[in-house]
């Protein structure tokens, strides 16, 4: 059974890459999926153990329990060879269309409502959080090419690096962006 037809949620596709890159138990994947997947893909936290659920189901993932620290066990999972199919399958295959939601975009769509000073505001404060992530998204890149395993294609940091490099170039067009809007109140 594939993954798209297990279930309609691209959260399992994410899952599946983080476990593609090793084992780990939910609690895990909820902080991998805020950095690094956060930068780029959301998920909420009350999501993951019902994907994880129904990807076990589905057979593409399975799972070991251990002591946990109470008195519940842990269960940590990793990616099983069908679902390493899946996730290539996913990979390679045909882009579904994506739904634009972007609400600095939205808000900027309807600045002509507030005063100059408020838009320049408003402005500042969006190139501020994007500089704030140029230079996350810096200093984790510096880091992954620190690794040899960065240049070569077949490596988890490999995916790391090129996606952060996106990250970086989106970002620097964003702070472009913000700069020229700051000249149109001038």
């Amino acid at each position: 059974m594939s993954l798209r037809e297990s279930t309609a949620s691209n959260l399992g596709f994410a899952i599946l890459g983080l476990l593609a890159r090793g084992a780990a138990t939910g609690y895990d994947l909820a902080q991998r999926l805020e950095r690094p997947v956060g930068y780029f893909w959301a998920a909420r936290h009350s999501q993951i153990y019902p994907e994880l659920a129904r990807l076990a189901g589905a057979g593409l993932v399975a799972y070991d329990e251990e002591a946990g620290r109470g008195p519940r066990t842990t269960k940590r999972y990793r990616i099983t060879p069908a679902g390493q199919v899946a996730l290539a399958d996913w990979v390679a295959s045909e882009f579904e269309p994506q739904p634009v939601r972007d609400l600095e975009v939205l808000r900027l769509w309807s600045i002509w409502t507030v005063t100059p000073e408020t838009a320049r505001k408003v402005v500042q404060v969006a190139r501020a959080r994007h500089g704030e992530l140029l230079a996350r998204y810096q200093a984790e890149l510096a880091e992954v090419e620190s690794d040899p395993d960065s240049g070569d294609p077949r490596h988890p940091l490999f995916a790391s690096r090129i996606t952060l490099e996106g990250g970086l170039r989106t970002r620097r067009a964003a702070l472009e962006w913000c700069d020229w809007m700051l000249t149109q109140w001038e």
